[in-house]
């Protein structure tokens, strides 16, 4: 729905240029109220500046951070957005609001490439952003933790294997902290993420899981980092980036993430 709003100089803001949208999951404040509402205004050039800031360009957490405190008018009950607000705010949450703030922006299709992996053809389609489908938690539901059962297990020094994994979902403090990681290095950025969010890994006490940090990740089997990755995309609210196509070359049935290579620019 769209919103009208008043402008500091006492003049309205067109409801054009404003949009009224619900978290998947919502902001928790350190008084402990959710906030679930959020009213999104269009990118300006001052935004675009944002973007184009050496600053949030090396740092993608730091971005999202800088460009949703800008564009945010209103978070729930809270007038004045901080940036501890948005920085805190649940992944899932702040990637809601940015494909809802691009969709309102330039519109909601998307020109996005992707490979097939059986015969590696590179095609292209058009993605609807309005049309994809998103998880949200019943009013007054708290967020649950990622349970994950490892087949393999991280094995400790002392021979025993763990294989029950508690996570809680990542928030954008952690994207921003694993980002220098996830620039050099893909795999170890998502290292950086996940030990961020991890909350127990069967009996490792909790001072030995913050003192292996990184490294449990590291020695986990690809069969249970895929498993880790399915319990994120599968189990958590929010919006599914996850897309099913079919090759247009050979027919090949794959999933892939949405691609964002496009993401900011108009079509």
């Amino acid at each position: 729905m769209t919103v009208t709003a008043d402008a500091p100089s006492g003049a309205r803001v067109p409801v054009s240029r404003e949009i009224e949208v619900t978290l998947p999951v919502g902001y928790t404040d350190q008084e402990g109220r959710v906030h679930r509402e959020v009213v999104l205004r269009k990118m300006t050039g001052r935004d675009e500046a944002l973007l184009a800031d050496p600053g949030n360009q090396r740092n993608g957490g730091k971005l999202v951070t800088a460009l949703l405190q800008s564009c945010v008018t209103r978070l729930g009950e809270l007038d004045n957005v901080r940036h501890y607000d948005v920085e805190t705010m649940y992944s899932v949450d702040r990637n809601f609001l940015l494909i809802k703030l691009r969709a309102f922006t330039f519109g909601p299709e998307l020109r996005a490439g992707y490979h097939c992996p059986s015969c590696g053809e590179h095609f292209e389609q058009i993605e609807d952003l309005d049309a994809l489908p998103t998880r949200s938690l019943p009013e007054g539901a708290s967020p649950e933790e990622i349970i994950v059962d490892l087949r393999d297990g991280y094995l400790d020094r002392d021979g025993t294997v763990h294989t029950a994994m508690r996570l809680r979902m990542a928030r954008g403090d952690d994207e921003s902290a694993a980002a220098p990681q996830m620039r050099k290095n893909a795999s170890l950025g998502k290292n950086a993420l996940l030990s961020r969010c991890l909350r127990s890994l069967g009996d490792v006490p909790p001072h030995r899981l913050d003192a292996l940090g990184t490294k449990i990740l590291a020695d986990l089997t690809l069969t249970d980092r895929r498993l880790i990755d399915r319990a994120f995309n599968d189990a958590a609210p929010g919006i599914d980036l996850i897309r099913e196509l079919d090759c247009p070359a050979c027919d090949h049935h794959f999933r892939a993430s949405l691609d964002m290579t496009h993401f900011l620019a108009p079509e």
